[in-house]
């Protein structure tokens, strides 16, 4: 019996494999493109989602691991001559961004086979720029994030456990270790990969950052003000969330404009993409207590932005998100835009919507519908227990609710995500 056989069986045995809203994309891309790419961050179960969806035909190969990487860097060809009957999975492909141009050659050697090339890897910035260059029009990039709640089933326990246990399937699976794993999720973090993509040598000032930033969740970045507060210029710190941006751990969400300019010059919000490191980079030990201090209305809004986010990746597609603010202040937290389609979504961690929480999303639906676009009534996600129909055709709904909603919207339809 071979590794992999054995790897796969050990993951029914254990039932510790949850199936992820990624596969019938993946599985599609793999019958499109020669190579398709996954990409997210470390610890989202990336090698365990491809193991389990190829297992039975691939071979398998790690540059995690130091021989192969020596191999493929020396060698490109014969490395990649072990693996000409495909398909294969090729993990941790940013530690050798040297063997793609060979990687290309083989492909347009033969562009009819498709599936082949399976790559994995963590990192945006330079492994991004090699498969742009290399690869364009010849691979299929996607990205696995953390469990979203239907994948987590977080549901069931209740929003202080989504909020502060997250989807990185380890605490999912034991959270009993959520505490003793995000620690060491953070330090080696900082040690392995921020180093290797910026040369940070002032380590207690990046945690300094680190926990800055994660006080100004669901805020709008200012950066100058962060970089006083972190003591190091604007440029450093501008480098710094590029860092953690590449990483996947932080996602900023532009303003809404009708003029694509004015969106890349206001500042964007900040989030985390995973609720429990924002937690714990602000030292939330209890989820209810969380919820009901001053971190709440942050968290809870991260938590649905973040889903929304997940959702759109797990389609393969790009998050097409926003927040609107008006000259008078009235905002609505999430602007969904799918196909030509805007959908404004309020956030609110109330039990009792009100015809107040609606103001925010009329004005902006009247403005957009002013402006020749096409928007939708929108929904007010919160802690109601049932769904309620609001003036204007908005609805209110309960929060374990939205992922399967904005599913259905991608997927054009109402049908909840898989189980």
């Amino acid at each position: 019996m071979g590794f992999l056989t054995e790897l796969k069986l050990s993951f029914k045995i254990v039932n510790m494999y949850r199936t992820r809203l990624l596969s019938k994309t993946f599985l599609d891309a793999l019958e499109q493109f020669p190579a398709v790419m996954v990409t997210g961050p470390r610890q989202t179960g990336k090698t365990t989602f491809l193991l389990h969806e190829r297992s039975k035909d691939c071979a398998y190969a790690s540059f995690d691991d130091p021989l192969e990487r020596s191999f493929a860097i020396s060698d490109p060809n014969g490395f990649l001559d072990r693996f000409e009957a495909g398909p294969v999975i090729l993990d941790e492909v940013q530690y050798v961004p040297e063997i793609l141009p060979y990687l290309k050659m083989r492909i347009d050697r033969d562009r009819t086979r498709n599936g082949k090339w399976i790559l994995t890897g963590s990192q945006q910035f330079h492994l991004m720029s090699g498969i742009i260059e290399s690869l364009a029009g010849r691979v299929a990039l996607l990205e696995l994030l953390p469990f979203s709640i239907p994948e987590s089933g977080t549901r069931e326990g209740g929003l202080s456990v989504a909020t502060l246990d997250g989807g990185y399937p380890e605490i999912v699976f034991h959270p009993e270790k959520r505490d003793l794993w995000l620690r060491s999720y953070v330090q080696t973090y900082i040690e392995r990969d921020v180093r290797s993509l910026r040369n940070i040598t002032d380590i207690r000032s990046f945690e300094l950052f680190l926990s800055l930033l994660a006080s100004r969740h669901a805020q709008e970045l200012n950066g100058s003000e962060l970089a006083r507060d972190v003591g190091h210029s604007l440029p450093t710190i501008t480098s710094w969330i590029g860092v953690l941006e590449a990483s996947y751990l932080i996602f900023m969400l532009p303003p809404y404009f009708r003029n694509y300019g004015k969106r890349l010059i206001k500042s964007p919000k900040l989030y985390f993409i995973d609720p429990a490191l924002a937690c714990y980079l602000t030292r939330q030990t209890n989820g209810e207590a969380a919820l009901s201090g001053p971190m709440g209305g942050p968290l809870f809004e991260g938590l649905i932005v973040s889903e929304a986010v997940k959702m759109f990746a797990s389609r393969g597609l790009r998050p097409d998100l926003f927040f609107w603010r008006s000259n008078d202040g009235l905002e609505v937290d999430l602007i969904l835009r799918i196909g030509t389609v805007l959908y404004p979504v309020e956030i609110k961690l109330t039990a009792t919507p009100t015809v107040k929480h609606v103001e925010p999303m009329e004005r902006f639906c009247d403005l957009a519908r002013k402006s020749g676009e096409e928007c939708r009534p929108g929904l007010l996600v919160c802690r109601a227990s049932e769904e309620r129909v609001l003036p204007g055709g908005h609805r209110s709904i309960p929060w374990q609710e939205f992922s399967s909603r904005l599913w259905g919207l991608l997927s054009g339809d109402r049908s909840p995500p898989p189980p």
